[in-house]
């Protein structure tokens, strides 16, 4: 991971490994509502890193991830910097799935009093420390992954984590992803509108559709 984080990425190497991960996550990395795959466009390149690098060594179970992230492990540090350096840099979906609203109080409690700390106010993450930035993401992907975690089937989950999950409730889950998935990054970090397409991409790439479609 060291070396990974040091070296200078090359963005245009970056795009052409992009090419497979777009296949589920979208060209512009925004994956969709359903919550099948995750958003990833400007998430940390540190974040991205390590969720590669732990798929490929089996710290976290991902089946559908491992003959993508497997590759780019073992073809080495600098691939790793330039596919997460070019996701990294893409702008993230202006609106996201949401939950239904029904238990935003409660979900905001339960956010300040257990994860504000390391993944901050607004759910913006901290690159140093590799904690993923959790705010536009899609509401059933941030409830499955809760319920993952509880259930200890995301083993790569911060112990301290594991501990303030395990004691939530299911409608404590649902209040908590439906409060994150309604924090909003700032707009430098945002797409103009859901009708932008990565211009990275030919016209004629499908995925079976977009967020909003």
């Amino acid at each position: 991971m060291e070396s990974a984080m040091q070296a200078t990425p090359d963005l245009e190497r970056g795009k052409a490994l992009y090419y497979n991960c777009a296949i589920c996550h979208t060209p512009e990395g925004w994956a969709m509502p359903s919550g099948a795959y995750p958003q990833i466009a400007g998430q940390h390149k540190s974040v991205l890193m390590k969720q590669l690098a732990d798929i490929a060594l089996g710290n976290r179970d991902n089946p559908t991830m491992v003959p993508f992230a497997t590759p780019l492990f073992e073809e080495g540090p600098q691939a790793l910097a330039d596919v997460a350096a070019y996701i990294e840099k893409l702008p993230m979906a202006p609106f996201n799935g949401i939950g239904s609203g029904m238990y935003l109080p409660q979900g905001e409690k339960l956010y300040k009093d257990n994860c504000a700390k390391c993944h901050g106010a607004n759910a913006e993450g901290h690159a140093k420390e590799f904690q993923p930035r959790l705010q536009g993401q899609h509401f059933l992907y941030l409830l499955r992954q809760l319920q993952w975690i509880q259930s200890g089937k995301r083993r790569n989950a911060d112990k301290k984590m594991v501990e303030q999950i395990r004691g939530m409730t299911p409608t404590d889950l649902e209040a908590l992803a439906d409060y994150i998935s309604r924090l909003r990054p700032d707009k430098e970090h945002l797409a103009k509108d859901m009708n932008w397409r990565n211009p990275d991409f030919q016209p004629s790439f499908t995925t079976g559709g977009r967020p909003g479609q």
